[in-house]
């Protein structure tokens, strides 16, 4: 018997509403429930799938302070080395530099060499910043005078060894220590005292003496850019570049007045670091006693330690040569210390570097020094089943000919004196006595670069290396130069300046530019014809004449012997080249303007101490400028 039609469709409504989908959960709940808090914790972000294992552990030092420090390695290897890096730029962002799943994504470039051949890289905070526990101290002096403490980079560079080997598994015991820059001086200072797991060490532009010609000053000329440095280092909330807009930096120092005025201008004398510079205007035993190399100079380096630093590095190019001249002596085997000179921008070694500015190289510099001697280096060091150590005593790279040469010393060329000549010549022979004069004033510094003047980004990183033509001309720069070279000429060292010069004030800077001069036709690559490439640029200021500890006023009129030393090199000036000396006596807004009269202090001068003077250059005779190139005979 059929049903009747009424119930029919009853039942196929009641079918049609169960074979709808279900009612979303939060309509089901309520409308209340719809505004519940959608924030969670946490989220981890190494997923199960990820080819490595990445740790975060806060590991204790020895005063009970604990530091952030984050340990990764692909999964699986056993019986692995450590490769170490202290930072004051935030472990965590260099263990995440890509949230892949991949490790060589995760890290730096320059990790990938290592952790792809079993590395366990590890990243730490030093105290005080980011993740780490504890005080901040701007580069931290040794226990001692300077810091009554128990506590300093090598401490707790000791205690985190100390911790790793006992506590990571898969560590096969042995540490080795990188970074390059600020990371350069904490792994320098994990030399002092070493724990006896470290096994290696590959300091990188390291800051080593911030005085005589690193961060802060070079021989006694204070670098202005190191304010922006001290805010963004020191300052929790608001800090960065100094907020002085995105105009021309050579106006807005200018205006500003000395490096005194500008600091207090912004606000920067609240910062503790930037007063005890402004307080320290001389080479006092406060910057004495924070010099890394006369620390290593007086204990024996009991490890293996390969220093690197860029020829063209536009901040620490002093630290590197200098640990090398105070330790080398020490290895009389040529076993433990090496040096290497690559043609680099400041820390340019961990990233690729085809290239700085115009110049292109045979490939990728960085990468071919980290795979063919920096990894040969920690791997004979480090690892358990170790190759023999086969690493150069000294390796450089031959700018001009675009070739890596090793070195049994350095330098590793003999000095011979290139003089000023007449005529505005450089002569291989002492030339007859003669001068040439300029007037410097302090109103027109001469500019490190072409106005507007931006010391951040490209042009900062590429400035050493940019056309000096911009100033050649200037009636405040004097240029002398060789006739065309008819075959190489190759050094291998650090020129040194010999700079006879008198002023009519009572105190004077003096620039040196050490310049290849291009031909003028070019046509294997034209936009170098007639470039004018700075090889070594340095300034040195008067007052420290008779002593970076004792700055005393120049008696007008006087001539006297201004010698110091330009960079690090290896460069051949090619046939068909010449070879140009520069000088100058600023370089401005790198460095702050000498007043050019006397003032106790430079960092306080008012804007009547600023005066032009007259600056006369002898060449020839008893008072012979020159500038000597260590010449190599190949």
């Amino acid at each position: 018997m059929t049903k009747p039609l009424r119930t029919i469709a009853r039942l196929s409504a009641v079918a049609l509403v169960l074979s709808l989908p279900a009612a979303p959960l939060l309509a089901q709940q309520g409308a209340t429930d719809t505004m519940m808090n959608e924030q969670v914790k946490s989220y981890d972000w190494v997923r199960p799938q990820a080819d490595y294992a990445r740790k975060v552990v806060m590991i204790p030092m020895r005063d009970g302070t604990k530091l952030y420090t984050v340990i990764v390695h692909r999964k699986g290897v056993t019986d692995a080395p450590i490769l170490l890096s202290r930072t004051p730029y935030n472990a965590d962002k260099a263990t995440s530099r890509n949230r892949s799943q991949k490790i060589e994504e995760i890290l730096p470039v320059m990790d990938a060499e290592f952790v792809n051949d079993g590395y366990i890289r590890v990243y730490q905070d030093v105290r005080g910043l980011d993740g780490s526990e504890g005080d901040y101290v701007m580069n931290r002096p040794l226990r001692g005078p300077l810091n009554p403490t128990k506590v300093d980079h090598a401490t707790d560079a000791y205690d985190t060894i100390d911790w790793l080997v006992k506590n990571v598994k898969e560590s096969n015991g042995k540490v080795g220590i990188t970074g390059s820059s600020y990371l350069g001086f904490t792994s320098l200072m994990a030399l002092i005292d070493p724990h006896p797991a470290l096994k290696a060490a590959v300091p990188q532009s390291p800051m080593v003496d911030g005085w005589m010609g690193d961060d802060w000053f070079h021989n006694g000329a204070f670098r202005t850019f190191g304010f922006d440095y001290d805010l963004g280092q020191t300052v929790k909330k608001g800090g960065g570049a100094v907020p002085k807009g995105t105009g021309d930096e050579y106006e807005a120092y200018l205006a500003a007045g000395s490096a005194g005025d500008y600091a207090r201008a912004y606000g920067l004398t609240d910062l503790p670091v930037v007063r005890k510079v402004l307080e320290h205007p001389s080479y006092d035993a406060w910057w004495q006693g924070q010099a890394v190399d006369k620390l290593l100079a007086a204990r024996k380096l009991t490890v293996p330690t390969m220093l690197v630093v860029g020829q063209w590095d536009q901040e620490d190019s002093y630290g590197a040569p200098a640990v090398y001249q105070a330790l080398e002596k020490q290895d009389a085997n040529n076993d433990m210390l090496s040096l290497v000179i690559g043609p680099w921008r400041h820390s340019q070694v961990n990233y690729e570097a085809r290239e700085l500015g115009p110049l292109k190289w045979e490939g990728d510099t960085g990468l071919q020094f980290r795979t063919r001697y920096m990894k040969p280096f920690l791997d004979c060091h480090l690892k358990t089943q170790a190759p023999a150590c086969d690493t150069p005593p000294v390796l450089t790279y031959a700018s001009g000919t675009n070739r890596w040469a090793v070195s049994k010393q350095w330098p590793a060329g003999d000095y011979k004196p290139l003089y000023l000549d007449a005529g505005f010549g450089l002569s291989w022979s002492k030339p007859q006595s003669g001068s040439d004069s300029y007037v410097s004033d302090p109103a027109k510094p001469v500019p490190m670069l072409p106005r507007p003047i931006h010391m951040q980004g490209e042009e900062w990183r590429t400035w050493l290396v940019h056309d000096q033509r911009f100033v050649d001309g200037r009636t405040d720069v004097l240029s002398y130069a060789t006739g065309t070279l008819d075959k190489p000429v190759h050094i291998k060292g650090a020129p040194k300046v010999d700079l006879r010069a008198a002023t009519t004030g009572q105190d004077s800077d003096f620039v040196v530019k050490l310049i290849d001069v291009y031909p003028q036709e070019n046509s294997v690559d034209p936009t170098m014809a007639g470039y004018q490439l700075g090889i070594g640029i340095e300034i040195f200021r008067g007052r420290y004449v008779n002593g970076f500890a004792t700055p005393a006023p120049l008696v007008p009129g006087k001539t006297y012997a201004f010698q110091w030393s330009l960079p690090n090199v290896d460069h051949v000036f090619l046939p068909g080249h010449k070879i140009m000396v520069q000088v100058q006596s600023s370089l401005f807004p790198l460095y702050d303007r000498n007043p050019q009269s006397w003032v106790p202090s430079i960092m306080e001068a008012k804007p009547g101490d600023y005066v032009k003077a007259t600056e006369t250059i002898q060449r020839g005779g008893d008072a012979a400028s020159a500038v000597w190139l260590p010449v190599a005979a190949d």
